[in-house]
């Protein structure tokens, strides 16, 4: 068994309360969760308005299918225009971990 874990850092544009960063992320955090079937949650600067940082966690019986669905993740997160991706940071543990 393998688990795959994904930290999106983004940065929200013309976002000016907490209220507005919301109706970016929720939409955001459901569309990953049904598009690539993972465990999403906003996991980070839960009280900045224009920082957001998603947790991402897959689990997949080999490596190589947690690495594709976190590459497609990532890929997601950096083709929306509503917020820049400032970075994605990953870890991959396995049966020897």
């Amino acid at each position: 068994m393998f688990v795959g874990v994904l930290e999106l850092d983004l940065l929200l544009d013309d976002v000016h309360s907490l209220k507005q960063k919301r109706s970016v992320v929720r939409p955001v955090v459901a569309e990953l969760r049904k598009r690539f079937s993972v465990s999403v949650a906003e996991a980070g600067h839960l009280d900045l308005h224009r920082r957001a940082l998603i947790g991402v966690a897959a689990v997949a019986p080999d490596g190589e299918h947690i690495r594709d669905v976190l590459d497609a993740c990532e890929r997601f997160a950096a083709g929306r225009p509503e917020f820049e991706l400032l970075s994605a940071r990953r870890r991959l543990l396995g049966p020897d971990d």
